[in-house]
């Protein structure tokens, strides 16, 4: 019994210090695997602080997104030939930034070789982003301006946590951009802190470098956490790196990147067709980043690459005696063929290079012309689709009859300089052709058509008014561009809704430059003969010739009151009875009912104060006074709400049309237009004048 009352004491005691001893073995090893894991985190932190590529051939830590992909030769192509698209690079581990006690970010160098092969040696999709992110692939990002970066909603927020160095090629008025060939420090905002034009420095004298040129070029950006600067250095690959930056900003990243972050590229494309590559890639966290082998990069395809087809292939003739009679067969359909397709090319034309089209590209682009591809027709011309044989962009073709060839050089350059005009709110004029007696003008294809048809003729599909006051906003932004933002004034001289073409989006975009005219900014435009359309012509424009962005902001009064009421300006009402509608919207305003003329096809779904606004806004740009409209900037502002719209109690209708002032009595509004009114909607003007006595 006492041996057995001892081995119950003994085993007491045993669970006793088993029971006190365990949370003491847990808590051991709990600490013993923390201490492991931070060695551990340690270890993959040193390795992924630095890391290099000659090129992407072993290249299993990259991250890709969209369209970005690897060439079989170890390029990194962020993007191909494809329209409105973006893609991503991402090293697939992430970065830590943060290692210290205090929380700043630590010092660091990343160099890469990049190159940017455009469709068009001028012309060229939005460009490259060297991008510091918290996350991979950028999610909710949008392509063209935007780089596949941020969208309209979060661009600027603070919360991106974001930095980034862009290598832009077009200029976005929107976000400040100083020209379309720049590199520029991002920090949450596509609004550049500091950018400087595409260059570098030798010899202390700046030499200029084109971005869109196809050559690799490659780039330093330093950030040293001491002086809380970031140096930005571009280059030629076959020159060493410049001693003088070309970009610096002081700026403490500590607040903007987190402990640990993602780097990568990223890139995107708008309506032309643009490679993006990067061909080597170093980056080293606290310390400089290993020097890229240059000799060890991969090739870029050769410039021409794509080959066009051949007018004519023949076989080797099998039977002797066939021979000739198959050679004579080709001799007359090459000379056919060369007269179907012959130009017009003088030497002057040579420097246009990749603004000519050749005519028989767009032979087959419209599939001979066919009248199954025609968009529609007008006063100046015929438009049809196509799509380009060799790069499959859809283009609209605008065939334009013309005899005298008096003013058709500088006619000619100013298509050209127009062709350089980038807005999002602007239909692209690519380039042109010229052909015997016609020119034609290549556009960029818009899928939805004209606005005219979703307003007239009881049209299939009706836009409600928030589409509607997105197109007119846009289409004013895009006025406003051409007025006072680009390096020349630009008059439109043709504003009308057939002109207002509408992307997939069924944003407003202004096209048809083909009546356009430019002059320098604070210079006065010269007399030209008077071309346009009945309703949109300014008083003045009627009486001096001259075309001024007064006589264009006429014409966008006329357009606001047709896309609200959802009638032409002038309209034939019965046997030589006409309605202007500038009148009809006056005469509602005159009895205190201005909304009883909006579009009954709107209903009552709209926002009334936008519609008045409208309403007012357009006769307050048809006044016949052109010092009394306002300016396209001062439009915009009314439009976006920035300024308040002026009273327009002294607004009256007199015989030379609306004006300030008081009459009692008014007869109806003439027109001071030189026409009969048997064909009042179609383009008015000699057409003949589009090309001779200098528009």
């Amino acid at each position: 019994m006492l041996r057995l009352e001892k081995r119950k004491k003994n085993h007491r005691n045993n669970n006793y210090w088993v029971t006190r001893s365990i949370p003491k073995i847990i808590a051991m090893y709990l600490n013993l695997v923390a201490v492991v894991f931070l060695l551990v985190t340690v270890v993959a932190s040193d390795e992924d602080s630095s890391f290099i590529y000659n090129g992407f051939l072993s290249s299993s830590q990259i991250y890709l997104d969209g369209i970005a992909e690897l060439t079989s030769n170890g390029l990194l192509r962020l993007t191909n030939d494809t329209k409105q698209q973006k893609g991503h690079a991402f090293y697939k581990n992430p970065i830590l930034f943060k290692n210290n006690t205090n929380g700043t970010v630590s010092s660091f160098t990343t160099t890469f070789v990049f190159a940017i092969r455009s469709e068009y040696p001028t012309l060229s999709g939005h460009g490259i982003v060297f991008v510091v992110s918290p996350t991979r692939g950028l999610p909710n990002s949008l392509p063209s301006q935007y780089l596949g970066l941020f969208n309209k909603t979060n661009n600027g927020n603070s919360s991106n946590h974001v930095f980034g160095v862009e290598l832009d090629t077009i200029q976005s008025s929107e976000f400040g951009d100083i020209n379309d060939n720049h590199v520029g420090i991002d920090i949450n905002d596509l609004k550049s802190t500091n950018s400087s034009p595409a260059g570098y420095y030798y010899s202390g004298e700046f030499k200029n470098l084109s971005l869109i040129s196809g050559k690799p070029m490659q780039v330093w950006v330093e950030y040293d956490s001491a002086k809380k600067q970031i140096d930005v250095t571009l280059a030629p690959i076959n020159v060493n790196k410049p001693e003088k930056p070309l970009v610096s900003f002081t700026k403490d990243l500590s607040p903007i990147l987190n402990n640990s972050m993602y780097v990568g590229f990223s890139s995107s494309t708008g309506s032309v067709l643009t490679s993006h590559y990067v061909l080597g890639w170093s980056f080293k966290v606290n310390g400089q980043s290993q020097q890229l082998i240059i000799s060890q990069l991969p090739k870029l395809p050769r410039l021409g690459d794509k080959q066009k087809p051949k007018i004519l292939t023949i076989g080797l003739p099998i039977i002797l005696v066939s021979l000739v009679v198959i050679v004579t067969l080709v001799v007359v359909r090459v000379i056919k063929r060369k007269k179907l397709f012959a130009e017009l090319l003088e030497d002057w034309e040579q420097e246009y290079g990749p603004q000519r089209f050749k005519y028989k590209d767009l032979y087959f682009a419209t599939k001979g012309f066919k009248e199954k591809e025609l968009l529609g027709s007008g006063g100046f011309g015929r438009v049809y689709k196509g799509v380009m044989p060799i790069s499959k962009i859809e283009v609209a073709v605008k065939k334009v009859s013309h005899e005298s060839r008096q003013g058709m050089r500088e006619f000619v350059a100013e298509i050209v300089s127009i062709g350089r005009l980038r807005h999002r709110n602007l239909v692209p004029l690519l380039g042109y052709c010229r052909r015997k007696g016609e020119l034609l003008l290549v556009y960029d294809y818009m899928p939805n058509g004209s606005l005219d048809k979703y307003l007239y003729n009881e049209p299939k599909v009706t836009l409600n008014w928030s589409q509607r006051f997105k197109i007119i906003k846009g289409v004013a932004s895009g006025l406003f561009y051409l007025h006072e933002e680009w390096e020349q004034v630009v008059v439109h001289r043709d504003i009308k809704a057939s002109n207002v073409l509408l992307d997939s989006e069924l944003n407003g975009r202004l096209g048809d430059f083909g009546l356009a005219r430019l002059y320098d900014h604070g210079t006065d435009p010269q007399t030209t003969h008077v071309v346009g359309t009945l309703g949109y012509l300014a008083p003045e424009h009627t009486r001096t010739g001259k075309a001024t962005t007064s006589s264009d902001v006429f014409a966008f009064g006329a357009f606001l009151l047709e896309v609200a009421c959802g009638r032409r300006p002038i309209e034939h009402v019965g046997e030589g009875e006409t309605t202007i509608l500038v009148d009809k919207v006056y005469d509602c305003w005159k009895r205190g009912e201005i909304l009883e003329a909006k579009d009954p096809n709107l209903g009552s779904d709209c926002r009334l104060e936008e519609v008045e606004l409208v309403l007012k806004l357009g006769l307050l740009c048809s006044h016949s006074e052109h010092l009394a409209r306002p300016s396209m900037r001062q439009v915009v502002q009314y439009l976006e709400r920035e300024v308040t719209l002026p009273d327009l109690s002294l607004l009256s209708l007199s015989s030379t049309g609306l004006t300030f002032g008081h009459h009692e009595h008014f007869h109806d509004f003439p027109l001071s237009y030189p026409s009969s009114m048997d064909k009042p909607f179609h383009s008015y003007s000699v057409s003949e004048s589009l090309l001779s006595g200098g528009r």
